[in-house]
C-alpha cells in the first residue's frame, strides 16, 4: 500500500462518511456536519489515500480534522479515523503530525480533543504524543452514554537543526 496525505476535497465527502460510519457506528456525524466542517475556512481536513488500490473501496484509508479559528491560540482536534485495512501501520500518528504541524503554521499555542474513554489504542496515541488528560465528560458520547475523556496538548515549537554534512569528510 502506498498512501499519500493531501488535502480533502469535496469528492471526498462520500468516502470520508462511509468510514465515519464504519467507525463511528452508533455517534457518526450527519453528511451535512462533514461537509459543514470540509467546507470551514477555519478547518483543515486531510485524507489518506491509496490512489493505486483497485478497489475503491479501499482507496481511503484515513482522515482527521483540525478546527482552528482564525486570529486564535487554540484549536481543536475534530475527528480522526483510520480505515480497518491500513491499522497499524501508523496512520493514525502520520495523521496527527500533519494537524499538529498545520497548527504550529497557524500560531496556535494549544490543541485540544476528546477521546472514547474505551477507546485504550487511541488514548495511548494521543498521549505518546504529548497530550495530556484534562478532565472527564461523563455520558459524552451518545448514544451510547460512554464518558470522553478532554486532553489538551502544548504544541511543540518546530525543531530545526543544521542539515546534516556530507557523508565523509575531506581531510
Amino acid at each position: 500500500m502506498s498512501v499519500l496525505m493531501r488535502r480533502a476535497r469535496p469528492g471526498d465527502l462520500d468516502a470520508i462518511m462511509r468510514l465515519e460510519r464504519e467507525t463511528f457506528v452508533n455517534d457518526a456525524w450527519t453528511e451535512e456536519t462533514m461537509r459543514r466542517e470540509l467546507e470551514s475556512p477555519h478547518g483543515y481536513y486531510l485524507v489518506a489515500v491509496d490512489d493505486e488500490a483497485e478497489d475503491p473501496d479501499r482507496r481511503l484509508a484515513g482522515y482527521a480534522g483540525l478546527l482552528a479559528p482564525s486570529g486564535g491560540d487554540q484549536g481543536d482536534i475534530q475527528t480522526i479515523a483510520v480505515a480497518p485495512f491500513a491499522r497499524g501501520i501508523g496512520l493514525g500518528r502520520g495523521l496527527m503530525h500533519a494537524l499538529i504541524t498545520q497548527a504550529r503554521r497557524r500560531h496556535l499555542t494549544e490543541l485540544f480533543l476528546e477521546v472514547r474513554a474505551d477507546n485504550p489504542i487511541a488514548r495511548t496515541l494521543y498521549e505518546s504524543l504529548g497530550f495530556e488528560q484534562t478532565g472527564i465528560r461523563r455520558g459524552y458520547y451518545q448514544p451510547d452514554g460512554v464518558d470522553a475523556i478532554s486532553m489538551r496538548l502544548e504544541v511543540p515549537p518546530a525543531v530545526t537543526r543544521p542539515a546534516a554534512s556530507g557523508q565523509g569528510s575531506s581531510a
